[in-house]
């Protein structure tokens, strides 16, 4: 064993000791350096990054406009905090924030440190706003691991087991699943159907008049990458103007790019009232925010919103210039051109293995759906452990999805190169190979 392999293992042994078995890994080795999408390890074996981070890092590892702008800052000061004393990168990021998401209306814009964080809060200003309580979110969502946001997530187990009870006056709504539509029905009966079961869940569950918001996830990401019908979303967002409730995108993990448009929700023609931002809005530093109506997030008073590190200056520095690269380096633009080429591969591979039931996709939100056969549609959960296992034992980070964790997505930095996205498709391929 060389001293690189030494100190591996006392780390990977440290870890073990140390730290809790309840945080998961899903590679065991050390990260050492990182650049753009690929992670050289402490024994200098070169990864493929199809996970940033579950989807944090769109401008990639380490680029070097957000690394200056990191050391800039640093070398100014760490946190005066905001409540204490304002600083400049904190207003101007939240005037670029009102700036760049959907809406002609007046807008304002707070920040956090985490997408759990900004969801609370845009809950918090929702029931501020409308005085009521109850809060509907969706089957197969995902929006966080603190109390309240466990209880809007639909993944009982990693995420909810045992660790109730959970905040009360939470709802989970129908949401479509296009793939698993019944065979009989059109594509648009079953959409209808579904908005008929979205607009009864509110006579036979929670009243419309009880509910402050309703929280959607313009792509379901840890559901499995599902994305729903541009009428249902519509509907949801009619419903919400109807009935006075607020609409809330939790564009936490697609948002910046990610969809080939700077925020997934412009893909359906509506405008949410409010914007959860995070992830990929500060190139992998903690920072989030809620953006939206002026008239919303005013509601509160001073004190009744914040933390001690709600808005870290180091991070918005980060976030200011990630907007920056956005723009400069067209990656909107890029991310439907990696989408392609990922769908593309998938396709390649739809040919040859069975067990791949369905590829879809939005943007660079790009999901493959293992099941046992396209006949049965039954998910199968092994064969994509197998594939995700020997992905990350052979240099490629890669990531599953879904409620039945069936689904291998991928949220490869936008900014990857051909050469490393080759070199990742080759490794996919041969993972795919692997389990026949």
């Amino acid at each position: 064993m060389n001293s690189t392999d030494s100190i591996t293992k006392e780390l990977q042994d440290k870890r073990m000791k140390y730290i809790p078995k309840g945080v998961s890994n899903g590679n065991l080795s050390i990260a050492q350096k990182a650049s753009n999408a690929t992670i050289i390890d402490m024994d200098e074996k070169e990864w493929i990054d199809f996970a940033g981070a579950i989807g944090t890092l769109n401008v990639g590892h380490s680029h070097p406009k957000v690394t200056a702008a990191v050391k800039e800052q640093v070398d100014k000061f760490l946190h005066p905090g905001f409540n204490v004393m304002m600083y400049e990168g904190y207003i101007h990021l939240a005037e670029k924030l009102c700036k760049l998401t959907p809406g002609t209306f007046e807008k304002q814009a707070i920040l956090f440190n985490s997408g759990a964080e900004a969801v609370e809060n845009a809950i918090k200003i929702s029931r501020r706003y409308t005085g009521r309580q109850a809060v509907v979110s969706f089957v197969r969502g995902y929006h966080g691991r603190t109390n309240l946001t466990m209880g809007m997530t639909s993944k009982v187990k990693p995420y909810k087991f045992g660790f109730g009870p959970f905040a009360p006056e939470i709802y989970q709504a129908p949401f479509p699943y296009m793939y698993h539509k019944p065979s009989e029905m059109t594509d648009e009966a079953y959409i209808q159907m579904v908005i008929e079961e979205f607009k009864d869940f509110f006579i036979a569950t929670v009243a419309p008049e009880m509910v402050a918001c309703i929280v959607m996830e313009p792509v379901q990401g840890e559901g499995g990458f599902i994305v729903p019908p541009k009428q249902f979303v519509q509907a949801v967002s009619d419903f919400c103007k109807e009935h006075g409730i607020v609409f809330v995108a939790d564009e936490i993990q697609t948002g910046f790019g990610r969809t080939g448009k700077l925020f997934a929700i412009e893909h359906f023609n509506v405008t949410p009232d409010l914007i959860t931002v995070s992830k990929s809005l500060a190139g992998g530093l903690p920072l989030s925010g809620v953006v939206g109506r002026k008239e919303m997030l005013n509601i509160a008073d001073p004190g009744e919103l914040g933390g001690t590190y709600a808005g870290s200056p180091v991070a918005c520095a980060a976030a200011l210039a990630v907007i920056d690269i956005l723009e400069e380096e067209n990656l909107v633009v890029r991310a439907e051109i990696l989408g392609q080429k990922l769908e593309a591969t998938s396709r390649e591979l739809a040919l040859k293995h069975e067990y791949i039931g369905d590829i879809r996709r939005l943007g660079a939100m790009v999901a493959i759906e293992i099941v046992e056969n396209r006949r049965s549609k039954v998910p199968n959960k092994i064969i994509t452990a197998e594939i995700i296992k020997y992905a990350n034992r052979n240099g490629l980070l890669l990531l599953s999805a879904g409620l039945k964790s069936n689904v291998i997505r991928f949220l490869a930095p936008l900014v990857i190169t051909d050469e490393e996205l080759e070199r990742g498709l080759s490794i996919l391929k041969r993972a795919f190979q692997s389990v026949e």
